[in-house]
């Protein structure tokens, strides 16, 4: 702006336009992020539901694989339930884990299902005294904490 010119009105303003390249309501690149945006959330649904799908029927064997060891004698029933959780250690965590032996398996066991019954609970049947006499341990406590663990299962 100079000192003796005239202030600018808004008559030599240009009028408001639209961008170009479409002539329409609908803009290409508005229903092409509308429809990858729908289609990312289709990706994430069906992901979730496919890993619950997974989780829910790792539970759902285990604890019916649990449910046909309670019908077993004693000694047979703690076999059928080592089995059992090695296989799940497995499947949940790798073949890895699944090899440990001893306080460290005890350890592998409890970090598996976020809990302490395999180090100081009963269920240290499973990773000290599986050759323990059968009087010693309790089947029903064995039973219940499996069963409690096992239906926590969110793979």
């Amino acid at each position: 702006m100079t000192a003796g010119a005239p202030p600018p009105d808004l008559s030599a303003l240009r009028g408001l336009h639209l961008p170009s390249g479409g002539g329409g309501v609908v803009q290409p690149e508005v229903v092409a992020a509308i429809a990858l945006g729908f289609g990312l959330a289709l990706l994430v649904g069906l992901i979730r539901i496919l890993r619950a799908r997974r989780g829910a029927s790792v539970r759902r064997a285990a604890l019916r694989e649990l449910a046909l060891a309670r019908g077993l004698a004693p000694e047979p029933r703690r076999v059928a339930q080592a089995r059992l959780l090695r296989r799940l250690v497995r499947t949940l965590k790798g073949e890895d884990a699944a090899r440990a032996r001893g306080p460290a398996w005890a350890e592998t066991l409890d970090a598996t299902f976020a809990t302490d019954f395999f180090r100081n609970g009963p269920g240290q049947a499973f990773t000290e005294g599986l050759y323990r006499r059968p009087g010693s341990i309790d089947p029903d406590a064995i039973d219940s904490g499996l069963t409690r663990l096992l239906s926590r299962i969110r793979a």
